[in-house]
């Protein structure tokens, strides 16, 4: 067997220099092929003193996947940008960006360029360097806040490249319901990712983004999204932060891999 290894790697971002990848590959066998969650705000995914908050710890659940014998997966997180953060996980063809109070004073939408990164710089890097799966089913993205709207957006854009998409507390609220619609319609399609939608509803922004969460499910029910992929998930007593992505990411990654083993 090859032991888990936590690596550290740097890759160019479009225009801004390069930008910290944390690959995180578990106990796996030689020749083994797994699948790959690629996730925002890496910086938070592994280690514990990274906010007030903790991590995600997100090695910890892939290792209790493992020991139940459901498998293990790799993990790509991108580091979160500083202070373009809100910037690059907002894209811009969705629409008006609303409730722009809530963001940092250094924001332009450029979402695309993110997913221009992931698609074209980290995707390749990962898929050439580590025993990831390039198939669809076994390919995941997630993330929460504007990392999880980010997720939502790549998995929407992507669907031939993902097939699952954790958007944990998604900022959906960041667009009217009008221009979600148009978003959306011209992009649904045969074979749409699954899409697991997670919040809380404690704190006002965490309620505020509840209430959006809402907007988008009954939006997608009235656009027909498959129900059977389509899952929302509220634990009404849980704030906007870590903890409770710790807490929820675990079920996440046991759906998509369950999922993925089904097929």
């Amino acid at each position: 067997m090859i032991k888990a290894e936590l690596n550290e790697v740097f890759l160019p971002f479009p225009g801004r220099g390069m930008r910290k990848i944390w690959v995180y590959v578990p106990v796996h066998s030689e020749g083994e092929i797994l699948p790959v969650i690629y996730m925002t705000d890496g910086q938070n995914l592994f280690d514990n003193d990274a906010t007030p908050h903790g991590c995600w710890d997100v090695a910890n659940a892939v290792e209790k996947e493992q020991k139940s014998g459901m498998g293990g997966a790799v993990i790509v997180g991108i580091d979160n940008g500083n202070i373009y953060r809100d910037s690059e996980l907002t894209p811009k063809n969705i629409g008006e960006v609303l409730h722009t109070d809530l963001l940092n004073e250094i924001f332009t939408p450029e979402g695309e360029l993110f997913d221009s990164f992931l698609i074209n710089t980290v995707m390749p890097y990962v898929q050439a360097n580590y025993p990831v799966s390039r198939d669809k089913r076994l390919n995941a993205v997630c993330g929460s806040s504007s990392g999880g709207l980010q997720a939502f957006f790549e998995g929407i854009e992507h669907s031939d490249l993902f097939s699952a998409v954790g958007a944990l507390s998604p900022a959906f609220l960041l667009y009217s319901e009008q221009d979600w619609r148009n978003y959306l319609m011209p992009h649904l399609c045969d074979d749409l990712p699954y899409l697991y939608i997670y919040s809380g509803a404690v704190g006002e922004e965490e309620k505020m983004i509840f209430d959006s969460v809402e907007m988008l499910y009954d939006l997608l029910c009235e656009l027909q999204y498959p129900f059977d992929k389509v899952n929302e998930v509220v634990l009404i007593e849980n704030e906007h932060n870590e903890k409770a992505w710790r807490e929820i990411f675990p079920d996440f990654l046991h759906t998509f891999l369950h999922r993925a083993s089904e097929k």
